[in-house]
């Protein structure tokens, strides 16, 4: 198989894992709260189950990213952290008591850390002028789970049935849905994904595998983080090796004219050996506290935690104001994935036209100028039925319309900012401070 059609079978493959954990979020969010009320548990243990999914998967993402930066691989991540959400998921299904469910969104978590490992992997295979429109269209496959996960749910809803000893009805059903689709994916990873050399200089996608490079200078650039300059002249102008001069003739008939011989540039120092440490001059002081990514981080942070408080609160508002169930919450979530779907193809289309600096301030903007909605309307809701539900659509409305800005402008920004070889322990890094406090939302431990 050539280097493109890897290319297409590993991107399509990385698509479906970003599908899996959008219809998970569907399947489970909207069903968790009476889950957790069915086995007795206190209102405050839906924050802790979504905050266990997530702090589980900023602890792991780091840890992640440096096994896959060490290793240049990101197959055996993969695997290795869809066994975790096999687990998970099937712990869920099982929900004997309270702190299992709390445990099963803590191991399921531990699978979203590869994310790191994909990102990094992602970074050293695009270019950097198409690597915004990259990460959209991986951010957006997320938010297709969203949309079609509860369609989904709706057919998980009427399970009332006996497996063994174990009951599956409407609340461990996603569990088990989930458990045989991670076990579907495992074997996707295993036949369809590729760990792809970095190519080099020019359009990535259109070199195939070995097309004028070795193995040498691949790695070389990758652990020198910039490419090579090419040599003024080749050995078929100079008729030797680089670097020298063709002949004593040649050279002396150059002085008896009055001219010197030109003199070629020293050689390039040959390339790292393939098992060097891309952490051998690594400064986490150095690479973290510099003025671009401290905003880029904290633009992360703070989005998210304004995440983390509305889907905190949202599944006992709507049924605390409006009697919403778990069908109500669906179409709500499904609607919601519809709108950040068309919000990341709408980033996807600016990206081409408009720098992501400025669509990273558009995002910030509508994150404020939500958050002032939210604090005026919804912190103490008055009126009607009408009235109130009018309130709550336009806050969630305008909550979700930022994030796409924000996800792809920052995780674009902050693959340019820090080196290209640590990259996926900087996406971990990323990744981590963006789930603390834990979010698990849209564009949450992805995004």
């Amino acid at each position: 198989m050539d280097y493109r059609r890897k290319r297409k079978s590993t991107f399509f493959t990385i698509g479906l894992i970003f599908l899996l954990s959008g219809i998970e979020y569907a399947v489970i969010l909207p069903t968790i709260w009476m889950y957790l009320q069915t086995l007795g548990a206190a209102p405050y243990f839906l924050g802790l189950g979504l905050s266990a999914f997530s702090l589980s998967g900023l602890l792991c993402g780091p840890l992640f990213g440096l096994w896959s930066d060490h290793t240049r691989t990101t197959k055996g991540v993969i695997l290795f952290s869809n066994v975790f959400e096999i687990i998970g998921n099937f712990m869920y299904f099982l929900g004997y008591s309270k702190w299992l469910l709390l445990g099963s969104r803590f191991v399921a978590g531990i699978g979203t850390g590869a994310g790191s490992s994909i990102f990094g992997f992602l970074t050293r295979n695009t270019a950097s002028e198409d690597r915004a429109t990259v990460f959209a269209v991986v951010m957006a496959c997320r938010q297709v789970g969203l949309l079609i996960g509860p369609a989904f749910n709706i057919f998980l809803r009427l399970c009332d049935f006996q497996l063994g000893p174990f009951v599956v009805n409407k609340y461990t059903a996603p569990g088990l849905f989930m458990c045989a689709l991670w076990l579907l994916m495992q074997l996707v990873v295993l036949f369809l994904y590729w760990d792809l050399p970095p190519q080099g200089p020019g359009p990535r996608w259109a070199r195939r595998e070995g097309e004028g490079e070795t193995e040498g200078e691949t790695e070389g650039e990758t652990e020198g983080g910039e490419d090579e300059e090419k040599p003024l002249m080749s050995p078929k102008e100079t008729g030797g090796s680089y670097g020298s001069i063709r002949s004593s003739q040649s050279e002396s008939s150059l002085v008896s004219n009055g001219n010197l011989p030109y003199l070629s540039p020293p050689a390039s120092p040959p390339p790292q050996p393939t098992n060097s440490n891309p952490f051998r001059n690594f400064s986490s002081s150095r690479e973290y506290l510099r003025e671009e990514v401290v905003v880029l981080l904290a633009a992360q942070f703070i989005t998210l935690f304004n995440q983390t408080a509305l889907e905190t609160m949202v599944t006992p508002l709507t049924q605390k104001f409006f009697n919403f169930g778990e069908l109500e919450n669906s179409v709500m979530y499904c609607l919601c994935g519809v709108e950040v779907i068309a919000g990341f193809f709408f980033v996807r289309w600016l990206s081409r036209r408009a720098k992501e600096r400025l669509l990273l301030a558009v995002g910030l903007l509508i994150c404020n100028i939500a958050c002032v909605w939210c604090l005026v309307f919804l912190a103490r809701p008055q009126g009607g039925f009408a009235w109130l539900l009018t309130e709550f659509i336009i806050g969630v409305f305008l909550q979700v319309l930022g994030l796409p800005f924000v996800a792809v402008a920052q995780v674009s920004l902050f693959s340019k900012v820090t080196a290209e070889k640590t990259q996926g322990f900087s996406q971990g890094v990323r990744r981590s401070v963006g789930g603390w406090p834990p979010s698990w939302g849209p564009c949450g431990p992805e995004d």
